[in-house]
């Protein structure tokens, strides 16, 4: 079943929620939508699955939320992630819509591993999540949880090389030109092997 993002969620961040450079401040932008809802911290984890301690450090902004931590806020606020790091969407899933995202463009959003950009972020409640990667972690320790999200994934790499870890393949070096699909709800991690990061397009599926 699809759901509706709720309209007054997805407004554009104000000055407040905003940093001096005027990229959105993640945190507040968090705090203020768990409140739109009327959720506690208590009852934003019981929905999310993230940990109390956690979802307050990230409204605080004294940490970082990971990929699959921002999937799973965004399931429990019922509403898409691209929506929770902000810019203004279209509440309703409408016929004949599409969504262009230029070279060089797209929503950012850096977790200190992965310098992650939203493509298409202004459609809602998409089948398909398109993100381009740039992957700086160069070990696993840089990693603060395996990555596993409900959901089936694509991913090719426009250059460096890859390497693939999961708890349940050996690791899996992919070089420039190189794609796979699997399972992603199997825990699994990426870093960069090389002189230079790897840049992957990685689009993920959620199960219907």
């Amino acid at each position: 079943m699809d759901v509706i993002d709720r309209p007054d969620a997805a407004t554009t961040a104000s000055p407040s929620q905003s940093g001096a450079d005027g990229e959105l401040n993640l945190g507040v932008r968090l705090k203020s939508l768990r409140k739109r809802l009327g959720l506690t911290l208590q009852q934003a984890a019981d929905r999310t699955g993230v940990g109390v301690s956690t979802l307050s450090k990230i409204e605080r902004n004294e940490l970082s939320p990971t990929v699959t931590t921002l999937q799973k806020i965004a399931g429990g606020f019922e509403m898409d992630a691209a929506t929770i790091i902000g810019g203004p969407t279209p509440a309703l899933r409408v016929a004949g819509r599409r969504s262009v995202t230029r070279s060089g463009q797209g929503r950012p959003f850096p977790t200190g591993t992965c310098n992650n950009a939203w493509l298409c972020p202004d459609l809602t409640n998409k089948v398909m999540t398109p993100i381009m990667t740039t992957v700086v972690a160069r070990s696993l320790d840089a990693y603060p949880e395996w990555a596993k999200y409900d959901a089936e994934l694509f991913l090719h790499v426009l250059s460096g090389a890859l390497v693939v870890h999961s708890q349940i393949y050996e690791p899996l070096r992919l070089e420039t030109g190189d794609s796979m699909y699997y399972d992603a709800s199997t825990p699994h991690l990426w870093i960069s092997d090389g002189d230079g990061d790897a840049r992957v397009l990685w689009v993920y599926a959620k199960y219907r």
